[in-house]
């Protein structure tokens, strides 16, 4: 038996994750346990989860791998030290952040007192981390395998070809150039500052024109190889220290974006000034040119390689409707794309690499390691099928929650239900839903990935137009532009959306069916897309059996399905789930066989 942790450590959505014998068995985001969105740092909480889940202690870890190698792009980075010259204080704040993550067992030493972990280290090339965490647990024996974010090991980009289990890079975008960057440095001139907001153009772009691709055309060069260029004077990362926060809380990025691109586009839009027209067709240019870079990358990959397959990682491979477009505006068939693409995955990423690249065969876990950069092709033990890799809960533990918080709940009037059949719990909260309620669903193990996907949700009814403003008002708070997203029972896509394929982990937009936007508006986005999430009855039974009784009452086979949360990191334990319900106008709280409502649902 092989056991391997694999880490995102330093980063934003610091993660942990467990594989043994080339499966894994557990994966969770620091967040989760800090309760600080995106939290940064060493993710001892989250290693701790795994370690648990797994039934392990850190003494039983013989590998750990980490999804950052500084080592393998030493040279690019010494010749643009001696090309650009930088100030010295911007090589210093790098060398400091190497050291940080060279600290690994000093971490695990200060976590994990008592504990020795006496096994290896490996590091895996950041791209190379989200290359594997795409390609090595899909379900295909080949594929041409993309990586584009902001920034990791001195790279923003990475594309190859994945066989077996192996990974082949043959091309980068290096630093300073980054879509990425073009898209984070325009979400803050678009006044969204905080780590992780380029959703939040994303879900504004429909409502405006690409009535700025002219400009955007200045800031973005494409190459005739299919890869990009920046035209660096719009931007400071390349010559200036960014105050950057990655350590023991929430990360923070300073600007990125030079007064050049005031020049180009306007004055910037402070934080919490209203949205005007402009901003929202600046929002359509970015996303159009992001897409324009990205199809004229997939266009140069398939000419290349001449495969249908494609699996996407990296921050970038977040952005759903670029990706829902794939088939449409590309030769690419089929598409991959794992619960985490972002620099959580890469956690699943450097482990999975590691273990294919440390043994010959998983048949053969005695045979000799071979180096970590090698591409033999073997067999694939493991394909990510499902998100449920977190902690979970039993009904015992639920029980014992509510008999502790007993009289809080008899005070605020709600009342605590047991229903041991699973058909008359799912018909119970349908019927809920019909009724236009909203309902936080607690389920089995916590998602992987920052997608709530039926274990971790909030849901409600799709079919009432004023939903989103009800689920506004009574929990979520958030701007009005943001779209909520349709969980649909995989049997039923081709009916309501004009295209049929799976999408299990949120991670594609599609257009509804026009005769359908009609009946579902509180999940149809403007332009008349949604978000879906393709729901199967083999990995998650309980959600598909609400759904389906859903569909019973209805004849709509899908719900509303947003995150199990208030403006913090979506809850984990039940202590969190019943807090949340408490301390908002929820109505109806299902967590595992209980049910709690509050005395105005009947």
């Amino acid at each position: 038996m092989t056991i391997i942790l694999g880490v995102n450590a330093y980063h934003g959505d610091s993660a942990a994750c467990l594989v043994r014998d080339g499966c894994v068995v557990a994966a969770a985001e620091e967040e989760r346990f800090r309760r600080v969105k995106h939290w940064a740092g060493f993710p001892s909480e989250a290693i701790r989860c795994c370690l648990k889940e797994a039934g392990v202690s850190l003494s039983d870890v013989e590998y750990i791998a980490i999804n950052s190698d500084p080592r393998t792009t030493v040279w690019q980075k010494i010749a643009y030290t001696l090309r650009r010259r930088p100030s010295p204080r911007f090589v210093l704040e790098r060398l400091r952040n190497q050291a940080r993550r060279q600290s690994l067992k000093a971490e695990l030493a200060r976590a994990f007192p008592g504990q020795t972990f006496s096994g290896q280290v490996h590091r895996v090339e950041h791209h190379l981390a989200h290359l594997a965490s795409a390609f090595l647990v899909s379900p295909f024996e080949e594929a041409v395998t993309l990586s584009v974010d902001g920034f990791g090991d001195f790279s923003s980009a990475a594309w190859g070809v994945g066989r077996g289990g192996g990974i082949r890079i043959d091309g980068r975008v290096h630093f300073p150039h980054s879509l990425g960057i073009f898209y984070q440095a325009l979400t803050q001139y678009l006044g969204f500052p905080h780590y992780g907001d380029e959703y939040k153009v994303m879900g504004l772009a429909p409502y405006g024109e690409p009535r700025f691709m002219e400009q955007m055309h200045e800031i973005v060069r494409l190459r005739d190889d299919g890869a990009f260029a920046l035209d660096l004077k719009f931007f400071r990362h390349h010559r200036e220290t960014i105050p950057y926060a990655w350590e023991g809380g929430a990360p923070h990025v300073g600007t990125l974006f030079a007064p050049a691109l005031e020049k180009l586009l306007g004055p910037t839009r402070a934080p919490g000034e209203p949205l005007e027209q402009k901003h929202r067709d600046i929002a359509r240019s970015v996303q159009a040119m992001y897409e324009e870079a990205f199809f004229h990358l997939l266009d140069a990959l398939h000419a290349r390689y001449g495969l249908d397959t494609l699996t996407l990682a990296g921050g970038c491979a977040m952005n759903s409707v670029a990706n829902g477009k794939v088939r449409r505006r590309s030769k690419f068939r089929r598409l991959y794309v794992q619960s985490a693409a972002g620099d959580a995955g890469g956690a699943i990423g450097a482990a999975m690499h590691a273990w294919h690249s440390l043994w010959e065969s998983r048949e053969s876990l005695q045979a000799t390691p071979r180096a970590l950069e090698g591409d033999a092709v073997i067999g694939r033990p493991f394909v990510m099928e499902h998100a449920y890799w977190g902690p979970g809960f039993t009904d015992a533990e639920v029980a014992e929650l509510l008999e502790r918080d007993e009289r809080e709940l008899r005070q605020r009037n709600c009342i605590v239900e047991h229903v041991a059949d699973e058909n008359d719990l799912c018909r119970l909260t349908a019927r809920s839903i019909a009724r236009g309620n909203v309902v936080g669903w607690f389920q089995g193990r916590m998602e992987w990935g920052p997608r709530a996907l039926g274990n971790r949700s909030i849901v409600c009814d799709p079919r009432r137009a004023d939903m989103k403003d009800i689920l506004n008002a009574k929990i979520k708070r958030r701007e009005s532009f943001r779209p909520f997203a349709p969980s649909i029972l995989r049997e039923y896509v081709a009916e309501w959306f004009e295209e049929d394929f799976d999408v299990p982990f949120m991670m594609q937009v599609f257009q509804i069916r026009e005769e359908r936007r009609a009946q579902v508006p509180a999940v149809t986005h403007v332009d008349g897309s949604g978000r879906l999430q393709t729901v199967y009855r083999e990995t998650n039974p309980r959600y598909w059996r609400l759904i389906e009784a859903f569909r019973q009452e209805t004849g709509v086979p899908m719900v509303l399905n947003t995150s199990f949360n208030e403006n913090e990191p979506v809850v984990c334990q039940p202590r969190e789930a019943l807090d949340c319900f408490l301390r908002t106008n929820m109505d109806m709280l299902v967590m595992e066989n209980y049910v709690i409502t509050r005395n105005r649902v009947h």
